[in-house]
């Protein structure tokens, strides 16, 4: 039984929690912990103990995401890759410690837990407890450590990492492939339209509306199930969505096959933009499955007989939809069309519609108003009067449903008389909401074949995480060559496949229902406390770690 008892020492007592212990069969005093003076003693029974320091540092996400990232192995299987092209350097360079895999794992947990730059990476860093779980000083860590150990990663070695990593996942998590979802986006950058050395950052239909700057694009493949990135590519700003598709066709079947899944048993699924005739023969010649979509415009015909024999009821997604069903023989294939009509896609084009009009009629008035003023415009012709009303009517569908007259005053200005065409909006009405979907999977149903479809949503999600200002950011990118923005692309899709894991395991482990956004949002706020105790005696001061407390959702 341990007792306190007291010595004398040089004229001062001070206390000791001893035990009563039997040595060579004697009883003898063991000193289990030292108190110190009796004020000393008085101030830790009160909490005050002299020169207590606290810090605290966001925690969760930074375990959660090297302990995941420790489980696949992600470093070593980068380093196998590395060969720097400097003659100055080692092959497999190692900057403050660090080696190439370690640095881009760490630039990826970045850009999950905090939109930074790679010069604030460190002032983030600080902030977590991650020299705590890696026993090693990052303070050196700037900018210039980041771009050096970038440039030993060869752009070809990108898709090899990425296909063992995946594996590993796929293995550990037992993730369900079974339909794939494909498709592209694009991020805006500020290289200057100066720089002749990179050739990827190019100008074309930015998704952000940012047409004044270049563009890098990046195509993406997903599971149905956790959205887990199995595939990406960087490409050309410049390059549209078909050419990307005839592109990527062949390695998207490739990493399939060296992810040992079965084509036969495989889908993919994309988008109306992706199609062509040349596309779908590649995807036929490869053996892939797949579910993609029609734009009704390109084929009238099968638009009126859908719209006349829609009677078939189907449900699916906790919807109900009249669907029309049939084979067609499309773009010298046969495939197996489903047409039906979604409420709320129709009521949203609708919208759409009107909103449109709206403006195109606005646009009308303003130029009618112009018009008849011979100073506003210096016409020779009524021709040219003519062009300048179809440049107010911008749109296809404003200039089908507007119909217009323009003559000479006797002013010498010109008179606009314009008019709805009612009959037209209705038609037009009557049309929005459909969908054609086409599949070589004839053996599905249809409600699969719609479900599969609208799994799009998945692969949109994705880019809604990596365009997240908050988590996963893939902007911004402060790089100016062709490879350091592939190395970039590259750091950030590990990171959204490295957050799709982390998610996965809160889900199964915890029954974790929110969004990413949320997970993320909970485990930074999960902090690891250090709290620094002053040494009564000569020597360094004693730290120990503990977690704040956890609320239930942590």
């Amino acid at each position: 039984m341990a007792t306190i008892q007291a010595k004398v020492s040089r004229g001062h007592k001070y206390w000791y929690i001893v035990e009563s212990r039997r040595v060579n069969g004697k009883p003898r005093p063991i000193v289990l912990a030292y108190l110190g003076k009796a004020e000393d003693l008085l101030r830790r029974l009160q909490g005050l103990t002299a020169g207590l320091k606290l810090k605290s540092y966001s925690h969760g996400a930074m375990a959660a995401l090297l302990s995941a990232a420790q489980r696949l192995d992600i470093p070593a299987e980068i380093n196998r890759h590395v060969h720097s092209p400097r003659t100055y350097m080692a092959e497999k360079p190692i900057r403050n410690n660090l080696t190439v895999g370690m640095t881009l794992l760490l630039g990826a947990i970045g850009r999950i837990c905090m939109q930074t730059s790679k010069r604030g990476w460190w002032a983030w860093a600080k902030t977590t407890s991650c020299e705590y779980l890696l026993r090693c000083s990052l303070s050196r860590i700037d900018s210039q450590h980041f771009w050096d150990l970038m440039d030993a990663l060869p752009i070809d070695a990108i898709p090899r990492i990425e296909s063992v990593l995946v594996k590993r996942v796929l293995s550990q998590y037992a993730i369900q492939t079974d339909t794939l979802f494909f498709d592209t986006t694009n991020f805006f950058t500020y290289v200057a339209t100066t720089n002749t050395r990179c050739t990827i950052a190019q100008r074309g239909k930015n998704k952000q509306h940012r047409y004044d700057l270049r563009q890098v694009g990046l195509a993406l493949v997903v599971s149905r199930e956790d959205f887990i990135p199995l595939f990406h590519l960087t490409y050309q700003g410049n390059f549209n969505d078909i050419t990307v598709f005839k592109s990527v066709v062949e390695s998207i079947k490739t990493r399939m096959e060296e992810l040992h899944l079965d084509l036969q048993r495989h889908c993919l699924v994309f988008d109306r933009g992706n199609n062509s005739k040349k596309n779908l023969a590649m995807v036929t010649t490869t053996g892939l499955h797949y579910v993609g979509a029609l734009s009704p415009s390109h084929h009238a015909a099968l638009v009126d007989e859908a719209l006349e024999h829609m009677n078939e009821r189907v449900e699916s997604a906790r919807q109900e939809f009249l669907v029309f069903r049939d084979k067609r023989v499309i773009w010298d294939e046969e495939r197996t069309v489903v047409a039906f009509v979604s409420d709320k896609l129709r009521a949203g084009q609708i919208r759409g519609l009107h909103q449109e009009l709206a403006k195109a009629e606005k646009n009308l008035t303003d130029l009618q108003e112009r018009l008849k003023n011979p100073c506003s415009y210096h016409f020779k012709a009524a021709v040219e009067a003519e062009e300048r009303v179809l440049i107010a009517l911008h749109t296809v569908n404003a200039r089908q449903v507007f119909t217009f007259s323009v003559c000479q005053n006797t002013l010498g200005g010109w008179d606009l008389t314009y008019a709805k065409n009612l009959g037209k909006i209705d038609e037009l009405q009557e049309e929005m909401g459909l969908r054609i979907l086409m599949t070589d999977r004839h053996d599905w149903n249809t409600a699969a074949i719609i479900e599969a479809y609208h799994g799009q949503s998945f692969i949109e999600n994705a880019f809604r995480n990596l365009k997240n200002p908050a988590h996963l950011a893939l902007r911004p990118q402060y790089h100016w060559t062709d490879q350091k923005i592939a190395v970039h692309f590259f750091i950030c899709v590990l990171g959204y496949l490295l957050a799709t894991v982390v998610r996965r395991e809160a889900i199964k482990k915890a029954s974790f229902v929110g969004s990413m956004d949320a997970l993320l949002d909970t485990l930074n706020n999960i902090r690891l406390a250090t709290i620094i105790e002053e040494s009564i005696t000569p020597g360094p001061a004693k730290a120990t770690h503990k977690l704040e407390v956890l609320d239930a959702e942590q």
